[in-house]
């Protein structure tokens, strides 16, 4: 499971990063992003445009938008078979920006926090989908789930799942329309763990209202 990443890079940074354009007068450090807000994304449709999406997924066909509150990830082994990520998978595909995760101890009594970072604290994308659903007062939401997948040998000390990490030479293939699904799905894969980074961090980030730098400090 993912249930909370940080993005402070800089727009400048991003924008370098992922050849995108940034909405600057929206954009802001993140430290402590949680579901139900809005968080930057590049949808397949637009791959030079970041955009803000909300964090759980609302299928287009839904009747209550509250289903997104538990829409928040996506397992990448049942990704083709869930109705509820099915058509986004096929049809709406995203990169979530990121510089960090954290992700609670599962396997001591104390649930330590962790922040999980690339080598060199560079920024990197989630495989997300997304969708866009309308209410019937007409208000239009853009949401999205990160995909996970089986922890790496890293992650595996504290958790069984990861956020699936793409490799930069992955990101245009999974935003491409024309990949075959088959293809697609092959991308879902654990990220090298020789390449990342994990600490202990405060209890800070156990409230998603402490959304300062605080949190990314080694405990």
């Amino acid at each position: 499971m993912c249930g909370r990443f940080s993005i402070t890079t800089t727009w400048e940074e991003l924008e370098d990063r992922f050849a995108v354009d940034i909405p600057q007068d929206l954009y802001k450090p993140r430290y402590n992003a949680a579901p139900s807000q809005n968080m930057l994304v590049i949808p397949e449709e637009t791959p030079h445009q970041a955009d803000f999406y909300r964090w759980g997924l609302i299928p287009h066909w839904a009747k209550d938008a509250k289903i997104g509150n538990r829409l928040i990830n996506a397992r990448a082994e049942t990704i083709v078979e869930k109705p509820s990520f099915k058509s986004s998978f096929e049809k709406h595909r995203c990169l979530v920006l990121a510089d960090s995760f954290y992700e609670w101890d599962k396997k001591s009594a104390k649930h330590v926090p962790y922040r999980i970072i690339l080598q060199g604290g560079k920024p990197f994308a989630f495989a997300g989908i997304y969708d866009y659903w309308r209410s019937v007062k007409g208000e239009l939401i853009k949401s999205f789930a990160i995909i996970t997948t089986q922890s790496n040998d890293l992650l595996s000390k504290i958790h069984d799942r990861m956020p699936v990490i793409l490799s930069k030479e992955d990101e245009a293939r999974w935003l491409d329309s024309a990949l075959e699904l088959k293809n697609a799905k092959e991308l879902l894969k654990e990220y090298p763990p020789n390449e990342m980074e994990m600490y202990p961090v405060s209890t800070l980030v156990n409230n998603p209202k402490n959304d300062v730098a605080d949190v990314l400090k080694s405990a």
